[in-house]
């Protein structure tokens, strides 16, 4: 322990007779530190923070999804630090009153692209950062930028809304006269070759239509006559006359029966009922059982002279009556649509190569109307789009934090780097003394002297400092401690002058 601390003794020794070196090495260091320090520029930084918020309610019903509005805000952000518009941001701040020419300009904008940052911290939220020399026109900068976001937006749907509608309406006045070429080709196509023919569309479509219709004739006729030949069955098993009394006779219990039992067949007939029906299954059992009692039954009153008309059999003539009227008009009908099967199959085989023609005829036409409602349904929907966007503002533009007014530089750190100049001085001083104590062969101690010799050492003698000299190494003491405070004085100052070109930049 005793050795180091010997040791560092030695050295502060060596170092204090080299104080006068040490504080010249300190000086110049620190000068030339300072003045290089001088020399960085200020460099001052301007922020701001915007918020896009994209309403997705109404622009979805047109057709603007999110993904789309996302495209757009990153196109305006990659086209906000474009040469054009960094030309814009310095015309329109104070870096104009610093160009002449546009080599001038050109550099202002190359220093620019540079010098501005725009990044998304997260969804919807982006900062935008300009560094310059004047912390004035730094905020400047940023706020151009902001200007130029909400502009290029507002603009650039406007200009993109525009121009595909004067695409979309010339489109359409081409498609228009096609489409009125094509109807009037098909309307005088169908007055020389169509016009006698049944039915509307083209051939195959009319021959369609005919063979389609007349399915359904034959199946309607097919039931009609099944239905006809029903109703004859039953009018051949049932009497036009019920036998009943003459004057006073009448019939008795069972023929009464009888009767009624023959109403409720006819009525359910009448209804549409067929013979598979549970009711009319029911009511002929009743009627042969009823039918097998009337015949034993005599006559009460007076004998047998005469009978009543049947009124089952009055309603079946009449249900014959309406089916044989259906059977006739399905008959008519079906020949009607042979006709005109036989008419288009004659033109067909006259005239092969009108089917084909009227089909060309056709497409086309089709074609062009597809083509015509399709731009005009788009033409519709971005005229639409167009309106929410600039009328419901579809993407907003929020400033939360605006472009802030520097007041300290961003760059350099001007107060540390002075701190470390001086530092480095002080150390650099120090090292020097150190290292020239270093180099000469001197011994400061009678036990380095012993121990580098090998003799052993019997005394040594104090220096003697007259009144005289006690008196200059006070003088010349003061005089180093007035050099070492110069520097820390010189420091201060320094400190002093940058606080004050701060203010005055502020």
């Amino acid at each position: 322990m005793n050795g180091l601390y010997d040791e560092l003794r030695i050295a502060l020794h060596t170092i204090w007779m080299r104080r006068w070196i040490a504080l010249a090495v300190a000086w110049g260091v620190a000068l030339i530190g300072w003045a290089v320090v001088a020399q960085i520029p200020n460099s001052y930084e301007s922020k701001a923070r915007v918020f896009v918020q994209m309403n997705t309610i109404l622009p979805n019903a047109v057709g603007i999804s999110a993904a789309d509005q996302q495209r757009d805000v990153d196109t305006i952000r990659q086209t906000l630090t474009s040469a054009m518009s960094l030309e814009k941001v310095v015309r329109g701040t104070d870096l104009a009153n610093t160009v002449k020419t546009d080599r001038d300009v050109a550099d202002r904008v190359a220093g620019l692209s540079k010098a501005i940052k725009i990044t998304a911290e997260q969804d919807n939220l982006f900062s935008i950062v300009a560094t310059g020399s004047s912390p004035k026109v730094t905020r400047q900068i940023v706020q151009k930028l902001i200007d130029l976001f909400v502009e290029q937006n507002l603009s650039g749907d406007r200009d993109e809304t525009n121009t595909s509608l004067k695409f979309l309406d010339a489109q359409l006045e081409e498609r228009q006269k096609q489409l009125a070429d094509a109807d009037a080709k098909r309307t005088d196509f169908q007055n020389r070759y169509l016009g006698s023919l049944p039915g509307t569309g083209s051939l195959t479509d009319r021959m369609s239509a005919a063979r389609s219709a007349m399915a359904q004739v034959d199946s309607d006729l097919a039931a009609a006559q099944s239905g006809l030949a029903a109703i004859n069955g039953q009018m051949a098993a049932t009497p036009a006359n019920i036998a009943g009394a003459a004057g006073g006779v009448s019939a008795g219990p069972a023929r009464a029966r009888l009767n009624a039992i023959q109403g409720q067949l006819a009525d359910a007939r009448a209804r549409g009922y067929t013979e598979n029906h549970p009711d009319v299954v029911a009511l002929r059992s009743q009627l042969a059982a009823a039918q097998a009692a009337a015949r034993g039954e005599p006559l009460v009153g007076g004998g047998a002279g005469g009978g009543s008309t049947n009124p089952a059999y009055i309603s079946l003539r009449s249900l014959q009556g309406d089916k044989q009227a259906q059977v006739a008009s399905l008959m008519a009908r079906k020949a009607q649509l042979q006709g005109d099967l036989d008419t288009i199959t004659a033109k067909l085989a006259g005239n092969p190569q009108v089917a084909a023609e009227q089909s060309q005829i056709e497409n086309d036409y089709q074609v062009l109307k597809d083509g015509y409602a399709k731009l005009l349904a788009d033409r519709e929907a971005i005229k639409l789009r167009g309106q929410a966007q600039s009328q419901t503002d579809s993407i907003k533009f929020s400033v939360i934090d605006p472009p802030t007014a520097p007041r300290v530089p961003a760059a350099p750190n001007r107060p540390l780097l002075l701190t470390g100049v001086l530092i480095a001085a002080l150390g650099a001083g120090v090292a020097v003394a150190f290292a020239l104590g270093q180099l000469k062969t001197t011994f400061p101690t009678p036990g380095r002297l012993e121990k580098a010799t090998g003799m052993p050492v019997i005394g040594s003698i104090g220096e003697m400092v007259t009144k005289a000299e006690l008196a200059t190494r006070r003088r010349m003491l003061a005089y180093y401690g007035g050099g070492a405070a110069a520097l820390g004085v010189a420091y201060v100052a320094l400190l002093g002058v940058e606080m004050l070109q701060r203010g005055l930049a502020a």
